[in-house]
């Protein structure tokens, strides 16, 4: 466990001492303050910053009201107006003030950067294996008396540790820019959401946590399929290009089979594990314990055929 711990510490050290790994920290944190920045200065979502107004009861009644007479109008067109009624309502139910644009909103705007996340984790999934061949550096790591599963097992919990590391990284530095450019109430304001046609509540803390936490699968799925073509083809190019593509196209895959039987088994069918908790599943019949099985289905398939080229390649040659 020792020789293990000690891979990871040193492929870590590795990964640090390359420019491009603070490069891509830095593109990170420039990109996070400065929508921040940008969301301050420009106002738009600060207009009605400050305290709730004393009679956000009665505003909210006729917010409602207004929205019911459109939907008496185009029934057809009902069903965000459908939703807003119900959140209000719920508000006024439960004696919920509506929400003022704070560090919690922020966070969850930076939530799309976790996409950038992927992309950067998949460079270095890509990268880690093939550059080995590349840099002719595999002998001097197989000759090591340290089998070639443990190598192979170090290098993908870099990764890992890398991604969780970027997560915590967009996560931290989010809530502290939305802090200090909007600041924030309380770690346990309730945030409302709609789930299967009824408003649910929960702490905001946990809510973004939780979103942070299932949109990191697509990441760490991305970034295993990249690890394993980097590891059969020992192309680093290809593995960036062909997990990069995948990544942008895996809704349109999944939309344009969507009426298929089989559908429900593509791997972007079931990455998204927030649909089953404040959405709608992309295919009916779609079950939260299906996607996951599906997901560790394809992680073995991945993992598996990285180390059977991994453990059998011979490196005379490489």
């Amino acid at each position: 466990m020792n020789n293990f711990i000690q891979l990871i510490k040193n492929e870590q050290m590795k990964m640090y001492s390359q420019t491009a790994t603070w490069v891509m920290l830095i593109i990170l944190a420039v990109l996070v303050v400065g929508i921040g920045v940008f969301f301050k200065v420009d106002g738009m979502l600060m207009e009605d910053s400050g305290e709730p107004s004393e009679n956000w009861e009665e505003q909210l009644q006729a917010e409602n009201e207004q929205l019911q007479q459109e939907i008496d109008k185009e029934p057809g067109f009902s069903g965000m107006n459908e939703e807003t009624i119900a959140m209000n309502q719920y508000r006024l139910d439960h004696e919920i003030p509506p929400d003022d644009y704070d560090a919690w909103n922020f966070v969850q705007e930076n939530r799309s950067n976790i996409s950038l996340i992927s992309l950067l984790t998949i460079i270095v999934a890509a990268s880690i294996i093939a550059n080995e061949f590349k840099w002719g550096t595999i002998k001097l790591l197989l000759i090591r008396p340290i089998s070639r599963t443990k190598i192979l097992a170090a290098k993908y919990v870099s990764v890992l540790v890398y991604a969780i590391t970027m997560l915590l990284f967009l996560y931290v530095l989010s809530f502290i820019t939305g802090s200090l450019l909007f600041g924030f109430a309380s770690i346990n304001e309730p945030y409302l959401f709609m789930k299967d046609g009824e408003v649910q509540e929960a702490p905001i803390f946990q809510h973004t946590a939780s979103q942070y936490l299932l949109s990191s699968v697509n990441l760490v799925m991305m970034a295993t399929f990249a690890f394993m073509i980097s590891t059969v083809f020992r192309n680093s190019a290809l593995a960036i290009g062909v997990a990069i593509f995948l990544m942008m196209s895996g809704n349109t895959i999944v939309g344009f089979f969507a009426n298929q039987e089989w559908a429900k088994y593509i791997l972007f069918a079931n990455t998204d594990l927030n649909q089953f908790f404040t959405g709608t599943p992309m295919i009916s019949g779609l079950t939260l314990g299906f996607s996951i099985t599906v997901l560790i289905a394809y992680l073995i398939i991945f993992l598996g055929l990285a180390w059977v080229f991994f453990t059998k390649r011979d490196v005379t040659n490489a």
